[in-house]
C-alpha cells in the first residue's frame, strides 16, 4: 500500500481492478478545500491513457512490475516462444500480446513487463526501430521517380508487406519503426 504523497512516475497501481502506471502527476493544494493529485494513468494492458483525480491520502495499492529481457525463438499454433537471455527461462506469449507480430524476427530481443508477484507476462515491447532484409519490391515505374511521397510494396524477410520509397530494391536493408510499422530509413552497409 502507497498514499498519494509516494506517487513518482512510472510507479504501478491497481486501480478499479486494472494496472496502471502513472505517467504524470501533480499534487494540488487549492486556496479552499482539501488537497488533492491529479494524475494521468496508463492502463499496462491496454496501453490506453485516462486522467483521475485522487484525495490526498488516499491509499492505494502498488503492484511490482519487472521490465526482463527476452529473445525470440520461434512462433507455434501456442503463439510466440521466448527465451530469458540470462536464465535461459522459456516462456509462450498469445498473439494478441504483441503489437506489430510480423516485425518479429528469430533471435530479435525484446523486452516483456511481468507483473512480479504473478510472474504473468503483461505487455510485449520491441526495440523502437528493427532492421530487416527487403525480400521483394515492386519494380519502380519510370517518370515516378521526381515524387518525393510515392510509394511501392514490399515484403520484409518476416513475409509483412511495408511500403516503401520507390529507390529501395530487393536486397536493401530497412529500418522500420515498431509503433506504426512504417518506413523509416534505409540502412548503410
Amino acid at each position: 500500500m502507497a498514499s498519494t504523497s509516494d506517487f513518482k512516475n512510472g510507479l504501478c497501481i491497481e486501480y478499479n481492478g486494472q494496472l496502471f502506471q502513472i505517467i504524470q502527476f501533480q499534487h494540488v493544494k487549492p486556496g479552499k478545500g482539501a488537497a488533492f493529485v491529479r494524475t494521468k494513468l496508463k492502463n499496462v494492458k491496454t496501453g490506453r491513457v485516462i486522467e483521475n483525480t485522487f484525495n490526498a491520502g488516499v491509499k492505494v495499492n502498488t503492484v511490482r512490475v519487472e521490465r526482463r529481457p527476452y529473445q525470440f525463438l520461434y512462433k507455434d499454433d501456442m503463439g510466440f516462444n521466448f527465451m530469458h537471455t540470462e536464465t535461459f527461462e522459456q516462456v509462450s506469449i498469445e498473439d494478441s500480446f504483441v503489437n506489430n507480430p510480423g516485425l518479429i524476427k528469430e533471435g530479435q530481443i525484446v523486452e516483456i513487463n511481468f507483473h512480479a508477484e504473478t510472474e504473468t507476462p503483461l505487455t510485449l515491447e520491441l526495440p523502437t526501430y528493427v532492421e530487416m532484409l527487403v525480400t521483394y519490391a515492386e519494380p519502380s515505374e519510370k517518370g515516378n521517380t521526381a515524387s518525393s511521397t510515392a510509394l511501392k510494396r514490399s515484403n520484409i524477410e518476416t513475409g509483412a508487406e511495408i511500403m516503401v520509397p520507390l529507390f529501395i530494391n530487393e536486397g536493401d536493408t530497412i529500418k522500420i519503426s515498431t509503433a506504426d510499422g512504417t518506413y523509416h530509413e534505409r540502412v548503410k552497409k
